[in-house]
C-alpha cells in the first residue's frame, strides 16, 4: 500500500520509490560498518550499519544485487567487506582498500571472496588511508585478476593526473560522478578527461552521491542532476548506479526513496535505466547474466 512505512536505518523517509526497480537491479555503491571488525579513528565516525540494516533498504527500493565498498573507517581491514559479501551471497561483490604490501596469495583470497576492485579515496589527505603513489603499482598487481581501480577523487585531482590514468593497465571506475565543483559542473576539465577514458573503453562512472555534487540540494539536486544527465547522454553503456548507503558523509541523512527516484530524471528511458541497473553491473562486476 502507498502509505506503508519502510523504516531503514541511516535513511530519511519511509515510503517506497515511485520508480520500480527491474529484476536483478544492482546497487553498486554502499558500505558496511561493523564493530566486530577493526576500525581506525575517523574524521566522522559512522554508527553501526550492518547487513541486516541494508537488507531493509533492498526491500524498500527493490534492488537485489549489491557492491559492498570497503569504508575508510575500516582502513585495509577488508574482513568487514568479505563478511558482508558472504552474508549477502551470490548477488554481492566487493571493493577492497589495499596497500602495496599485499601478497599475491592474499589477492587471490580476496578474489575468491568476491572482491572485484580496489578503491582510492584521496579527497582529504587527513583521513585517507591510501596515497596517490600507490595507485599505479597496485593497478599493475590487480590487472591480471580482471579487477579495476575505483577512484574517489575531486575533479581537480582527476584533471591533474590525466596522464597517470591514461597509462593504468586495468579498468577504471570514477566514483560519485567525478566530484566536480557544483558551480562548474561539466565545464570542469575533468569531465573531458573522463569522457576520453570512456572512449578508450577502459572507464566507468558511478552516477551516485547527488548530495556530494550539489550546492542546492533536495528534492531535485539540479546541479548534480545536470552532471548525471550529461553522463547518461554521453555514455549510458558505461554507467552504474549506487545508493551510497549509509551516507557516511551526511549528518542529516537523505531520503533513499528520493535518491532512487532521481534515476527517472537522470535517465528517463526505461531501457537506459535497465542498462544502468542491470546489464552494466553484470559486465563490470561479473554478476550472472539475467535471462
Amino acid at each position: 500500500m502507498s502509505d506503508e512505512k519502510h523504516v531503514v536505518p541511516h535513511s530519511a523517509g519511509t515510503g517506497r520509490p515511485k520508480l520500480k526497480a527491474p529484476a536483478n537491479a544492482a546497487d553498486c555503491h554502499m558500505h558496511i560498518y561493523d564493530s566486530r571488525f577493526p576500525q581506525i579513528p575517523s574524521r566522522a565516525p559512522v554508527a553501526s550499519a550492518a547487513v541486516a540494516d541494508y537488507r531493509l533498504l533492498q526491500k524498500r527500493n527493490g534492488t537485489t544485487r549489491v557492491v559492498v565498498v570497503q569504508p575508510r573507517n575500516h582502513s585495509t581491514h577488508n574482513q568487514v567487506t568479505l563478511d558482508a559479501i558472504a552474508q549477502l551471497g551470490g548477488n554481492a561483490r566487493g571493493i577492497a582498500v589495499l596497500h602495496p604490501t599485499i601478497t599475491d596469495a592474499e589477492l587471490k583470497q580476496l578474489d575468491a571472496g568476491g572482491i572485484r576492485g580496489i578503491r582510492f579515496s584521496l579527497g582529504d589527505p587527513a583521513t585517507a588511508v591510501v596515497s596517490l603513489d600507490m595507485v599505479e603499482p597496485l593497478a599493475k598487481r590487480i590487472a591480471a585478476l580482471g579487477w579495476h581501480v575505483q577512484l574517489h577523487w575531486p575533479g581537480d585531482m582527476i584533471a591533474e593526473n590525466a596522464a597517470l590514468l591514461a597509462r593504468l593497465p586495468c579498468q577504471i571506475v570514477i566514483d560519485h560522478m567525478g566530484r566536480f565543483p557544483p558551480e562548474t559542473g561539466i565545464a570542469h576539465p575533468a569531465y573531458k578527461v573522463i569522457l576520453g577514458l570512456i572512449d578508450k573503453g577502459r572507464t566507468w562512472v558511478k552516477i551516485a552521491g547527488a548530495y556530494l555534487n550539489t550546492r542546492i540540494g533536495p528534492p531535485s539536486y539540479p546541479d548534480a542532476t545536470r552532471v548525471a544527465q550529461a553522463f547518461v547522454a554521453a555514455a549510458p553503456e558505461r554507467l552504474v548506479w549506487g545508493s551510497d548507503w549509509p551516507h557516511p558523509s551526511e549528518k542529516n541523512k537523505p531520503d533513499d526513496t528520493l535518491l532512487f527516484d532521481l534515476l527517472a530524471e537522470w535517465a528517463p528511458g526505461e531501457a537506459t535505466r535497465n542498462r544502468i541497473l542491470v546489464a552494466n553491473p553484470e559486465a563490470l562486476y561479473g554478476f550472472a547474466r539475467a535471462g
